[in-house]
């Protein structure tokens, strides 16, 4: 194609809100456009590399047996209410009210869909196994869109699901698709590592997640230096303080004097109270409240009823403040809202009006508010330590959300800040220990009471560490200086691209995706899951492979492999070569960019290396003199002369020695899990 005839408006300044080189350079290059926050459009030259993209998944997908089908984004609500993600996806899940009344949602993932489909076209086990796969657009609300491509609201992804009849056809089919996405990687030329990956909202038994490594990535990378151990952050699991520790800590802790409460005004963070006190974080006992998802929708119910009984904001906000006061009084409902109801009367005349109303809403409320503190999920971790959510899902598998500070004090009265292990084992569903915690001589914790704190903390004294909703596990992120199996951890960023899943029934149970076995039984399908993000592969080769100039593309994915440079247009014979060479390269079958452009040469260098197309050949009107032309791959520091007759054959060899090479070969070492193999790149 002639540069002359494409829109690649390439531009010289980094814009003012691109954070990292990917942003900077898919702006800079011409591959994207901002529409809104999270939202782009994609250029011609950017449209190029995603459709590049696009090819290789789907030709490896083809190859492994997957069939190609496209599903709606907008899916009716009525599904994902009968797997929960309705509430699980929280505001993250976009939805809309359609003219008739029907909420739908605009689809982060299709789970639910392609379960649907197969419940209704599959009945036999002689119909499986049967992996059906999508590339299509997919909808998340992010809160924060950032890094360009790499967090936004709207983007490409190609999704597959498996479905099957026994755990060996599943784990099969995984390490099918496992492999596929090894070549899928390697084809497009980014580097990658695999790591061991929660599940996360997918659910499921197990998963490995395909991860890019650069210092700009959101996730990060926990493995041994040896690399036989490799996981991501939310998955990394770390090793429980020695024996020997245990057993020191237990005796140490017969000399620790009573608990003392200390007032400590103000000074509601770790930091806070350790400038107060003079501690250290990893003397403190932090104490996190999670509340029930359900029970909390619920909760917000009875808000909007109490509003429209005619209470204003300020005014649900007091009576809220006294529910809270009243709640730690009394475990009985009845009780607990006749007091309210009394205070709410005394306080707000103008509900007398509507008595009937506001009792009604008063005592929703206040049985919303004890089953919330009754289900609540307790975490405790170190000061130096924060809560793994993925983790504690682990121990205690349900939804739940870290609570804001005005709803902590449905379990403490203390509330955010002050809140402390003692006690709450008798008031809260679940208290959950971190197994540091449970290794500590002593700590200085919440006092459970607003600007107090206690010093002097005993684990297993002064608050349990057994007992029927008590457990002690592995329930935090690691950090420098953790182990596993014996073995120091090391961290390092990444982009995560892909992640395969085994989902086993989550979603076949809930949809009634079942088929009869070879008995004549009826049982749930077992479930794969396979992801991988297109958007972020062209970004992540970006963040993998720039320099000062701008993006050095793999060639596989480059928006052109070769571009041919004439640098004097007004010179017939520099034209005819250049000309020459661009149609025998296309005859052979190489996707080349003639720079066309009556433009000075230093303009056609700079947005060449911008861009970041793998080979140029430039033609000038001294070098075809001399009947030679230069040939210059982007890494290059600097072109290599050859002749002009053999440009073609010569520029054809490096083309098919990119295309058949590893980018970034003997470059950062591998890593993988166990058995599982990782190749180099």
């Amino acid at each position: 194609m002639r540069y002359s005839k494409l829109l690649i408006p390439t531009v010289k300044e980094v814009p003012a809100e691109a954070e990292i080189p990917s942003h900077q350079l898919m702006i800079r290059a011409g591959l994207i456009r901002k529409v809104a926050s999270g939202t782009y459009t994609y250029l011609p030259l950017g449209w190029r590399c995603i459709l590049k993209i696009i090819a290789i998944v789907r030709a490896e997908m083809d190859a492994a047996g997957a069939q190609e089908i496209s599903m709606p984004v907008v899916q009716p609500i009525e599904l994902w209410q009968q797997t929960g993600r309705d509430v699980a996806y929280g505001e993250t899940l976009g939805r809309f009210e359609d003219r008739h009344g029907r909420w739908n949602v605009l689809a982060p993932t299709a789970e639910e869909v392609v379960t649907a489909l197969a419940a209704s076209e599959l009945s036999s086990y002689k119909q499986l196994p049967v992996n059906l796969y999508q590339i299509n657009t997919k909808i998340r609300d992010e809160f924060r869109p950032r890094f360009g491509v790499l967090r936004s609201r709207e983007f490409l992804m190609k999704d597959a699901y498996s479905f099957h009849a026994t755990p060996g056809c599943l784990d099969a089919e995984y390490r099918r698709m496992y492999d596929a996405y090894c070549r899928i990687f390697e084809r497009c030329g980014v580097p990658y590592v695999i790591v061991e990956a929660e599940t996360g909202e997918m659910g499921g038994s197990g998963s490995h997640q395909f991860t890019v490594p650069c210092d700009s990535g959101e996730d990060v990378i926990v493995h041994t230096a040896d690399g036989s151990y490799a996981a991501n952050l939310e998955k990394a699991a770390v090793d429980p303080p020695a024996d020997e520790a245990m057993r020191a800590a237990e005796a140490a802790r017969a000399n620790v004097p009573p608990a003392e409460e200390i007032h400590t005004p103000d000074a509601g963070t770790i930091e806070e109270v350790c400038g107060f006190l003079g501690t250290k974080p990893e003397e403190m006992i932090k104490t996190l409240v999670y509340l029930p998802s359900e029970q909390l929708a619920k909760y917000q119910a009875c808000v909007t009823e109490m509003q429209d009984a005619g209470a204003s904001d300020d005014t649900a906000g007091w009576v809220m403040a006294m529910f809270m006061e009243e709640l730690h009084k009394t475990d009985d409902p009845t009780a607990l809202y006749q007091r309210v109801e009394q205070w709410i009367f005394e306080k707000a005349p103008f509900l007398r009006q509507r008595r009937e109303r506001a009792t009604k809403a008063s005592r929703a409320w206040a049985e919303a508010m004890l089953a919330l503190r009754g289900k609540a999920i307790v975490g405790v971790v170190r000061g130096d330590h924060e809560v793994n959510e993925e983790k504690l899902r682990g121990v205690v598998p349900s939804h739940f959300e870290l609570a804001q500070a005005d709803m902590v004090k449905v379990v403490t009265p203390g509330g955010a800040g002050f809140a402390g292990p003692m006690g709450l084992a008798d008031r809260v569903g679940q208290v959950v220990v971190d197994a540091s915690v449970a290794a500590m001589v002593s700590g200085v914790t919440g006092a459970n009471k607003t600007d107090y704190h206690v010093r002097n903390v005993v684990p297993g004294r002064d608050f349990p560490l057994e007992g029927d909703n008590v457990t002690v596990a592995d329930v935090r992120n690691a950090v420098e200086g953790d182990t596993h199996d014996g073995a120091a951890l090391a961290f390092r960023r990444g982009i995560e691209v892909g992640q395969v899943f085994k989902l086993g029934t989550k979603y076949s149970a809930k949809l009634g995706a079942t088929v009869l076995d070879e008995n004549g039984a009826e049982t749930p399908c077992l479930m794969g899951c396979y992801g991988i993000g297109i958007n972020r592969i062209l970004a992540s080769a970006i963040e993998t492979g720039h320099d000062a100039n701008g993006c050095i593309l793999p060639a596989a994915i480059a928006p052109f492999e070769v571009e041919v440079v004439p640098l004097n247009s007004d010179k017939p014979d520099v034209i005819a070569a250049a000309e020459g060479i661009y149609d025998a390269l296309r005859a052979g079958g190489a996707d080349v960019l003639l720079d066309d452009r009556p433009v000075r040469p230093g303009v056609k260098f700079k947005d060449a290396d911008l861009i970041g197309i793998p080979l140029r050949i430039v033609v000038g009107e001294r070098g075809l003199r001399d009947g030679n032309v230069e040939l210059k791959r982007r890494t290059d520091d600097k072109p290599a002369l050859i002749a002009a007759d053999q440009a073609v054959e010569k520029a054809t060899e490096v083309l098919n020695e990119m295309r058949g090479g590893l980018h970034g070969a003997g470059g950062t070492p591998a890593l993988h899990t166990g058995e599982t193999p990782v190749p180099r790149h």
